[in-house]
């Protein structure tokens, strides 16, 4: 009994996160996805001045459908906000990277999610925003996949 009221107010706390976020228009001037997206060529960018990722990398990393990250990869390209690269040594691999004269439109974006990321960490505090990011990580770590319900 107590694992289901454990459960029931972990599902209501998420639904209420995802709505507060949702609602901030965390991503403005983006989808959600387009963010997502930009964000992993902009850290990648961030350290070695190109930004270029595979798109294997990417599915990974985001774990989008393939169907999804290709749509919004497509839809990136039509904004100008990232290119596509065939790889040197092996043609069939795909390429990202974001197109750097456009990159000021993601860091816009990318700014005002950050002061609502602060904003929430001045309202939970120091202490608890760790404790937030050591949770996440853990259950990124344990390979727990939300689509299939198990660990992979």
């Amino acid at each position: 009994m107590q694992d289901t009221k454990n459960a029931e107010a972990l599902l209501l706390a998420w639904v209420k996160l995802t709505a507060i976020v949702k609602n901030s228009r965390i991503t403005k001037g983006l989808v959600y996805n387009e963010a997502v997206v930009m964000l992993s060529l902009y850290r990648r960018y961030k350290e070695d001045g190109e930004g270029l990722v595979s798109v294997k990398e990417l599915r990974t990393g985001t774990g989008m459908l393939k169907s999804l990250l290709n749509r919004t990869i497509n839809s990136l390209e039509e904004k100008g906000l990232l290119e596509k690269v065939r790889g040197t040594s092996d043609r069939r691999t795909l390429y990202v990277k974001c197109v750097k004269e456009r990159l000021d439109l993601f860091t816009g974006v990318h700014a005002a999610s950050l002061e609502i990321a602060e904003k929430i960490m001045n309202i939970i505090g120091e202490e608890d925003t760790a404790r937030f990011i050591g949770i996440v990580q853990k259950i990124e770590a344990s390979g727990y996949s939300l689509e299939s319900g198990r660990e992979e």
